[in-house]
């Protein structure tokens, strides 16, 4: 080949490298943009004084004295809401049957929406569920909660040739001529003085206990609940892995049981990871009963299985990879295989073993399905370390899922979702970074 063509080949292909990294670092800045974005907004927002309410009341976090001067305000500037709902209450007495039959309704639901956004009437008797005991917390929400109460929505499904249309009318239109008229516009015009939004960071999301599931509070039982998986996992299937690796280039003597043996291991690294949840719910907990119920342990057990065979394959390829010269360099001395592969191989080969370890690190902290049927529970408690050989925790992975689709009030806990999204991203880009300085370190002293 002419030393033209081949230059001209080396810069194609180094092109062609620039550009496939160029496409990989635009897709992942489109995948991780609106992750952190809305992810952050649990962390950075504009906390209402409702918020410091909680704060102060449900996890005694804040000052008394400032928020009690705080909130004399905005009881204040609340006072007025209260006083034109008391003054058409009474004239609502006063109406005949059929006109008072028209507006019960109406009110009923200005009522509730006034109660979701300031919360309960003062003098109101304390409902039984948390999220109904406080205003709006975030500014956000509040300001969708307003259009709500200001507006009456309906669909118009006229033209049944097409989809409904959402029709909204003021709900002052209903009121005219009433003393609860001028309500709507007050609320409109002196929300900010009602709520008294205030920029918040707050750090505590990630290290807060749920309050009515995950109305109010953080995330850490989920994010403990995933370490202790994920380092649970990796506690079995790194030893397993790497020792299986070993046998496999060291001492089985290459045949059709070997060669089935890496068939296998092939095979298992493309299993669906739901079929690994199946197995360890039928084979941990329901034949070796590893604990009662579903338990960390169980989990753990069942990732590890799941994350085996790319630590094998990682593993046995890094040990192929150390020179042959090494080996039997260290024989020639008079070491034997054992303390060979313990104090020349194996250190050889460190470097690529993790790398194996970091993928499948990540894999085992974003797995959901295995999770369902062995660890993973919706609501529940931090975990001390040994409860989890007998007991369930939440995990991120798990609550991402369950809080985007089953949760009875999805739109109102959206921030939640986002920043467990971003929380996990964090935690497995955190333990990866991790074992990557682990390796670096480990290649430059093998280096010298």
């Amino acid at each position: 080949m002419r030393l033209e063509t081949r230059k001209l080949l080396d810069k194609s292909f180094s092109g062609m490298g620039l550009i496939a990294i160029a496409i990989m670092a635009a897709a992942l800045v489109l995948i991780l943009s609106p992750i952190i974005w809305r992810g952050s907004k649990a962390f950075v927002f504009k906390g209402t004084i409702e918020h410091r309410r909680v704060m102060l009341e449900q996890y005694q976090r804040g000052n008394s004295e400032r928020f009690t001067a705080e909130m004399a305000k905005a009881t204040e500037a609340r006072a007025p809401v209260y006083e034109m709902m008391a003054a058409f209450n009474a004239e609502l007495k006063e109406m005949d049957r059929a006109k008072r039959r028209d507006y019960k309704d109406p009110y009923r639901e200005v009522e509730k929406a006034v109660s979701v956004l300031l919360g309960p009437k003062p003098g109101d008797r304390t409902p039984v569920l948390l999220r109904q005991q406080y205003g709006q917390t975030r500014w956000d929400r509040a300001l969708v909660k307003l259009h709500e109460a200001l507006y009456s929505a309906d669909w118009d499904y006229s033209n049944t040739d097409a989809m409904g249309v959402l029709v909204e009318t003021p709900r002052a239109n209903a009121f005219k001529g009433t003393k609860l008229e001028p309500l709507f516009d007050y609320l409109e015009n002196h929300l900010d003085e009602m709520l008294r939004p205030k920029t918040t960071f707050y750090w505590q999301f990630i290290t807060d206990t749920s309050k009515d599931s995950h109305f109010f509070g953080g995330i850490w039982p989920e994010v403990l609940g995933t370490l202790y998986l994920t380092l649970g996992a990796m506690i079995f299937a790194v030893p397993m892995g790497v020792i299986a690796a070993i046998y496999l280039c060291e001492y089985a003597r290459e045949g059709r049981v070997v060669s089935f043996l890496r068939i296998c291991i092939s095979t298992l690294a493309g299993v669906p990871s739901i079929v690994f949840g199946l197995f360890g719910l039928a084979f941990f907990l329901n034949t070796i009963h590893v604990s009662d119920s579903k338990s960390v342990l169980a989990g753990s057990l069942t990732l590890s299985l799941l994350i085996l065979p790319t630590i094998i394959r990682s593993s046995e390829e890094a040990i192929l990879a150390v020179p042959r010269a090494y080996k039997e360099a260290a024989l020639g001395l008079g070491a034997g295989r054992w303390h060979t592969i313990l104090t020349v191989i194996l250190p050889a080969a460190l470097p690529g073993i993790l790398t194996g370890v970091v993928i499948s690190m990540g894999r085992a902290a974003g797995e959901t399905a295995p999770i369902i049927f062995t660890a993973a529970v919706s609501v529940g408690a931090p975990l001390k370390l040994w409860e989890t050989l007998s007991q369930p925790t939440p995990a991120l992975p798990w609550n991402i899922y369950n809080l985007c689709t089953e949760h009875e009030a999805v739109d109102e806990i959206r921030h939640v979702q986002y920043g467990m999204v971003f929380t996990l991203v964090a935690i497995v880009l955190l333990l990866n970074l991790f074992a990557i300085l682990m390796r670096a370190r480990i290649s430059k002293k093998l280096r010298g």
